[in-house]
This record gives C-alpha cells, structure tokens and sequence, in this order.
C-alpha cells in the first residue's frame, strides 16, 4: 500500500477567476482599501488594525491618546501616516472622522461585526493569491525547468532568513524525501557565507531563496554571494522588481497576505509545493527510490501515528 506522498509522485505530476469579493459598503471597508496599498511593517499593522476596529472612536483621539492606546510612540503614528499617503496625523485624522461620521448611530453590534469581517477580508485577499497564482500556472513550463535544475544541483542549498525561515525549513524538509542532499540555511551573516561556499565547492550549482516581507538585507547580501561563488538563484518572493529579484536568476513572484499584523503564506506555500513536485517528477525514479526507503525506516521506527 503506498504511503500518500508515493502515490502522489506516482499520479500528480504537474500539467498544464473567480472574482473578488463584494465591496463592503462600511467604514471598515474603506480603511481596508486605504491601509491595503502600502507595504507596513508588523507595528504600523497594529495602528491599522486598532483604527479598523475602533474607527468610532480612534478617529477622535489625539496622536498622544492613540498612540497610548496602540502601545507605540508618539513618532510612529506619524510615520504610519506617512507610509498611508497623508502629509502628517492630522490629515490622517480627519479623513478618519470624514469615514466615521455617517456610522456614528452605528452599536456595539455593528462594531463586532466589522471586527469578524476583518478576519474573512484576510481571508478573501489570500483568496485572490491563490487565484492569481493559478492564473500563473497556466504555463508550468518555467517551473518544470527550474524544479529539474534543483533536482540535478548536488548539494541543494535552501536559504530563509528571519520570517522567511518557515517556508525554507517546510522546502528543506519535504525535499530532503527525494533529494539526496539538501543544506538549510536559516542564519546570515558568515554562517550564510560558509554554507553557501562549501555547497559550490562541493558540486552545487543552484541555490532557492525564500524573501518575504519586510525583506532583509542579509538575504540579499547571502544571494550576492552566491553568486558570486558560481551559484544560480532561484527565488520566492512578494515583489517582481527591486533589488532582490535583479539578483535572482529565476524569480517567482507570489502575492503574500497583509491583511493582519503579520504576513500570511498560503500563495508562497503553494508555490514551494509546486517546486517540490517539479523536483519529483524530473527524476521518477530517484524519487521513488527514496520515498520507499524512507517508509520503511518510518515504519520500522513508528515515527508516525497509525491512522
């Protein structure tokens, strides 16, 4: 009886929407669509969130008051209307008190409603990413290419700093099934270096960086070195252009959600699990060799629950 992954490298290799939502028409809504543009780091999230849900009454309050009732400096509101697009917090109140003003018969009802929506409006945007992520594979030719050169580069480096680390260690983990050397790399700096460096001396020809917001600069530091040292860099991430992206050979540009304090990944988990089937089926064999192996070391040493 194969195990689920067998039986998906056995029949899942890859081949070759839906609209968004209803515009809510709320106070919440609209400082939805005002926050949502703007890339904002987690404690201007915080100030966004605060001001969605107490919209009635934060839209009155002094930069000293919401600042104290957010938990940040006073320095920070500020920034955060910066980063929203208005010239300081007074401009930003008043377009506040302007949204607010025609909900202020609205009760305490009306509020927890708005504050459930804010839930499935996060949901409903990662929605859209997996929908244009879908659009996106219409053509899986570019990731069938770069899942064959990741399966042929021996050893396979992994690389995902600070936040981006879940996703590398969730790749790492799952392709280490099917590749026979996998290296993960979760720490910058000269540890990042070394790693990198003993993976091309030791044969490696391709490297797979995750960078997800807010974007560090040891990641992009760690992929000049790569290719510096000969590497080819294959990369997952939010944002087609910018510096990141110029230093990638294969970039794959993946919405990510940004409707809460912190960032969401369904769309960039799909992505990755793409690229693991891709890496799967360019060596079919291979692939099955090792999944077998590995059930039964798995069975042998019950590393698992007997569903």
């Amino acid at each position: 009886m194969p195990s689920p992954q067998q039986a998906r490298a056995q029949a899942s290799a890859i081949t070759s929407g839906r609209t968004g939502p209803e515009t809510e028409v709320s106070p919440t809504s609209r400082l939805r669509a005002l926050f949502d543009g703007p890339h904002l780091s987690p404690g201007q999230r915080r100030i966004a969130q605060y001001l969605i849900e107490h919209i009635n009454e934060a839209a009155f309050l002094s930069i000293t008051d919401l600042a104290e009732r957010v938990g940040v400096s006073q320095p920070s509101v500020t920034r955060f209307a910066a980063a929203v697009g208005f010239s300081g917090y007074p401009a930003l109140r008043e377009r506040l008190q302007s949204i607010t003003l025609g909900a202020l018969s609205g009760g305490p009802a009306t509020a927890e409603v708005n504050r459930s929506n804010e839930l499935q409006a996060a949901v409903d945007a990662e929605i859209e990413n997996l929908e244009n992520l879908r659009r996106d594979f219409t053509d899986p030719d570019r990731i069938i290419d770069v899942g064959r050169k990741l399966s042929q580069s021996t050893p396979l480096t992994v690389v995902g700093l600070r936040i981006s680390a879940s996703l590398a260690e969730y790749f790492a983990y799952a392709a280490r099934r099917v590749h026979p050397d996998v290296r993960l790399v979760t720490r910058g700096g000269s540890v990042a270096y070394d790693a990198l460096l003993q993976s091309r001396a030791a044969g490696g020809t391709w490297v797979l960086a995750f960078s997800m917001p807010r974007h560090a600069q040891e990641t992009l530091t760690a992929v000049r070195v790569a290719r510096a040292a000969g590497l080819k860099v294959a990369l997952i991430t939010d944002l087609a252009l910018g510096p990141m992206a110029d230093e990638a050979d294969a970039t794959f540009a993946i919405g990510t959600g940004s409707r809460l304090v912190f960032d969401s990944y369904a769309a960039p988990g799909v992505m990755a699990a793409a690229l693991l089937q891709a890496m799967s089926d360019a060596g079919p064999e291979r692939t099955q060799a090792r999944l077998e192996e590995y059930e039964n070391i798995a069975e042998q040493h019950q590393f698992f629950l007997r569903e």
